[in-house]
């Protein structure tokens, strides 16, 4: 399962959320080239996004298949993203276990 949090500079997180996303095989096999950012998640390790960064995963949303992220987890990470653009040095990991 990979979670998300915005944390800033420092190890403290300042929001998270109680929906997480499964790994799966359709997730592993996304085209990079076409969602660069959600084709770069790793089931294991964190994955970081900057402010920069966090515009492009959004527009990635749209275009994911259908039935890859549930409805929940795509507000929360809407929610959360809006959060982590409100100021600067703010960031969106997705946090693999």
């Amino acid at each position: 399962m990979i979670n998300l949090q915005v944390r800033g500079d420092g190890p403290e997180v300042m929001a998270r959320t109680e929906h997480g996303l499964p790994w799966s095989d359709a997730l592993a096999n996304l085209d990079r080239a076409r969602f660069p950012m959600f084709g770069h998640l790793i089931p294991y390790g964190d994955t970081i996004f900057n402010h920069r960064q966090i515009d492009t995963l959004l527009e990635e949303l749209p275009r994911l298949p259908a039935g890859l992220i549930s409805d929940a987890f795509a507000q929360a990470l809407r929610e959360l993203c809006g959060f982590a653009q409100e100021a600067p040095h703010r960031y969106l990991w997705f946090v693999g276990d």
